[in-house]
């Protein structure tokens, strides 16, 4: 009776409960080569970009990691699954080992997450990490561990140490975050005023040292890094070393005094498994001690060993972040609302006694990991000191007299450091001085080169009419108001138009769309700044959607662009007449079925409109525009007026890249500030070369902080007209006029 619950005799038949136990062991495994995997990708990030603090990127702190760990560590909590065999009772030490392993490279990820997010998962984090304590001790207790008793205790005391510390630093992390904010926002108002003295130098030679000054800021206030620095981190990759030191130990000690242990007969209910797991599990621990152990060398591993014993010699002092959450806690008053007075005074007095016991364990576990650094520093130190004097090399680098008056000594003004950190102020403007230049080289080498041919070739003798020109006051609009425009939407229109021109050579076309294929991934980095103080999302999205369709299929909205030639000879008119029309069309067809049913709200915002109804606005707009202002009939005359339109539309808006790229600067939090900032800096690498064309357009910056959309520009244009008109007799005089917002600086050579 295999399938039925009871045996012949009455009794439950657990013949094959058994089993599956293999394929769990293969599961967990996988699990712990997953977490593995995560955490060697860390270190080879750490590496690769020589942040030998090595955040975390890969394995963070958060739910998916916490469910793959709880897989990976199965062993240590099964209270009952015989392991009889060496390679069984070594597997458990390595699942225990691992949880250490795990718990050392999880630390600068508590830097990446919000107070509500960091509380949530800290505690599931001690939940299991107290569980498997527990978990272990019954096994001992029952005779399941009957061999590596030492080992399992000291790992289960650095689990204990290891969960101390992620929770001490998790107390500090919203008060260092706090004190970082702050410097960060005093430091870069004081870059700012230093950039508008400035302002007068070119952007591309003035961006480069202004973003310098900002990745500093960055990078010295990041929390990982702030973490990957502190004491309690450094200390951690101390008893990550010595847990990896561990299980190397009961790895090799029963091979070398095989006397010394008395293993069963036998075979573990996970069988072959437990072996693919030990293996899977020390590989793990292996790979998981590199970035914690790094973290600990590099502390005492610095430059100068002279200034990392200044940093850290002198340093015993707990400072007030570690411990002023705690004491904020002690003073508050308990929210909840007890009526007897008597008893909610020995509640207060239980509260106050039982917090000022945590500002005390708070205390010792810092200055326990401050004297763990100065210990390894201390001797570590003096073999550095000693190795020095056996290759003969007597000079010590990294003091003050380093840097004299070099720009370096300009740049440790904008380390954001805390109490404490006052001696790795040098160091850590050293060891970074140069990776703004390093990122904008990575940036030059991706530049956008059909752009840039695109835009060299344009040329902008008569000013920007191509921003005035693209769309007429007196086109009326189609609908109750008109649509604001974007930046990109005109391009892609006229892109359209001009890729539908009769009797065009194939490869003018193909080299006008490969440059507005480039620019408009900038072009709509502009607009989407936009979208804080604009309407613009639609519209935006309009754009994407239809060039999508005109770079890939040459079809604007489903209508080929390549016939309309042959379409408006049947038809004896024009092609642009043509995209008039069915833009007409389709813009009524939605007005006569679906305007009716909108809501008064969307007949009020035009932005809103659907997106094929704001890209079909758009092409009879301008193809109205275009029939009132252009001569249709020479074929080649007509393309290069409308790519002379796009150049100045694209060099219009490409003026806003400065305030692209500095307000990455300043609107990011702290948790992704340095990877905003990055972005940033690679994006001028990427435009250099963009903004050294549009510095020869004559075209002036804004300094002023305040993006320009088209619309502003257009107002400009018009308003310039008179102004042009009365300077026309003068063919060399260079005319600046300002925007009615004060932001927007147009030079018309």
């Amino acid at each position: 009776m295999i399938n039925s619950g009871c045996t012949a005799e009455g009794s439950l038949n657990n013949s094959h409960f058994n089993d599956p136990m293999p394929w769990i062991g293969i599961y967990v495994a996988a699990a712990s080569l997953i977490c593995a995997i995560a955490m060697a990708m860390d270190a080879l990030h750490g590496f690769r970009y020589k942040k030998f603090w090595f955040p975390c990127r890969f394995f963070t702190l958060n739910a998916t990691t916490l469910t793959v760990i709880a897989i990976a560590v199965k062993f240590s909590v099964d209270l009952n699954a015989a392991m009889p065999r060496r390679q069984d009772q070594l597997a458990k030490v390595s699942s225990s080992a691992f949880i250490c392993t795990v718990m050392g490279n999880l630390l600068p990820s508590l830097g990446t997450m919000e107070d509500t997010e960091l509380m949530m998962n800290l505690i599931a984090l001690g939940i299991l990490v107290i569980t498997a304590i527990a978990n272990i001790c019954i096994q001992m207790g029952t005779g399941v561990i009957f061999e590596f008793w030492i080992e399992h205790v000291i790992i289960m005391v650095l689990m204990l140490i290891l969960l101390s510390i992620l929770c001490s630093l998790s107390i500090a992390i919203p008060i260092k975050k706090y004190h970082l904010d702050i410097s960060y926002e005093k430091k870069a108002k004081k870059a700012k005023i230093e950039c508008f003295t400035r302002r007068n130098i070119p952007i591309y030679e003035r961006l480069p040292q202004d973003l310098c000054k900002y990745w500093m800021m960055a990078y010295t206030s990041s929390p990982q890094f702030v973490i990957g620095r502190s004491a309690p981190c450094s200390a951690s990759g101390a008893f990550c070393l010595l847990n990896a030191l561990i299980l190397t130990e009961s790895i090799l000690r029963p091979r070398i005094m095989p006397w010394s242990f008395r293993f069963c007969n036998g075979v573990s209910d996970y069988k072959w498994s437990t072996t693919l797991v030990l293996i899977s599990q020390t590989i793990a621990v292996a790979v998981g001690t590199i970035s914690p152990a790094f973290r600990w060398f590099m502390t005492i591993n610095f430059r100068c060993p002279k200034k990392a014993e200044r940093a850290c010699g002198k340093e015993f002092v707990v400072e007030r972040y570690w411990v002023k959450k705690l004491v904020l806690w002690q003073l508050q008053p308990l929210g909840l609302r007890i009526c007897n007075r008597r008893f909610r005074k020995l509640v207060h007095g239980v509260k106050f006694k039982m917090l000022g016991l945590c500002i005390r364990v708070q205390k010792g576990l810092v200055f326990s990991c401050k004297m763990i650094r100065f210990v390894s520093i201390f001797f570590v130190g003096r073999f550095l000191r000693l190795h020095k004097f056996v290759r003969g090399d007597n000079s010590v680098s990294g003091d003050d007299s380093d840097f004299g008056d070099s720009p370096n000594m300009k740049l440790s003004h904008y380390v954001i450091y805390l109490d404490g950190e006052e001696g790795l102020v040098d160091l850590m403007t050293k060891n970074n001085s140069d990776a703004t230049a390093h990122w904008i080289r990575i940036g030059e080498k991706k530049q956008p080169r059909n752009l840039v041919k695109l835009l060299e070739q344009s040329n902008c003798s008569s000013g920007f009419k191509g921003v005035e020109d693209f769309d007429s006051e007196k086109v009326p609009s189609l609908g109750f108001a008109k649509p604001p425009n974007c930046w990109s939407l005109p391009i892609v229109t006229l892109t359209s138009i001009a890729i539908a021109i009769p009797n065009i050579d194939q490869e003018r076309i193909e080299q006008l769309v490969r440059g507005v294929d480039e620019g408009l991934k900038y072009v709509l980095k502009v607009d989407y700044s936009m979208e804080i103080t604009k309407d613009l999302k639609h519209v935006r999205k309009a754009t994407q959607v239809v060039w999508s369709g005109v770079e890939l299929y040459n079809k604007w909205q489903d209508v080929d662009l390549g016939n309309l030639g042959n379409l408006a000879n049947k038809k004896e008119t024009t092609f642009i007449k043509i995209l008039s029309d069915i833009s007409k069309e389709m813009f009524m067809e939605f007005a006569d079925k679906d305007m009716m049913f909108m809501n008064e709200c969307l007949k009020e915002v035009p932005s809103r409109w659907p997106m094929k109804i704001l890209a079909a606005h758009s092409m009879y707009t301008i193809c109205e525009t275009l029939l009132m202002e252009k001569e249709v009939e020479n074929s080649d005359k007509l393309f290069e007026e409308i790519s002379h339109m796009i150049c100045n539309i694209l060099i219009a808006a490409l003026t806003n890249l400065q305030h692209v790229i500095t307000s990455k600067c300043h609107r990011s939090p702290i948790e992704e500030r340095e990877k905003s900032i990055r972005s940033a800096i690679l994006l001028f690498g990427k435009m250099k070369k963009v903004l050294e064309v549009i510095d020869g357009k004559k075209v002036e910056y804004s300094d002023h902080g305040t993006l320009v959309n088209i619309d502003e520009w257009h107002l400009v244009r018009k308003q310039l007209d008179p102004m042009c008109s009365m300077s026309s007799t003068s063919t060399d005089q260079e005319t600046t006029v300002s925007s009615p917002s004060d932001c927007l600086y147009i030079s018309v050579g």
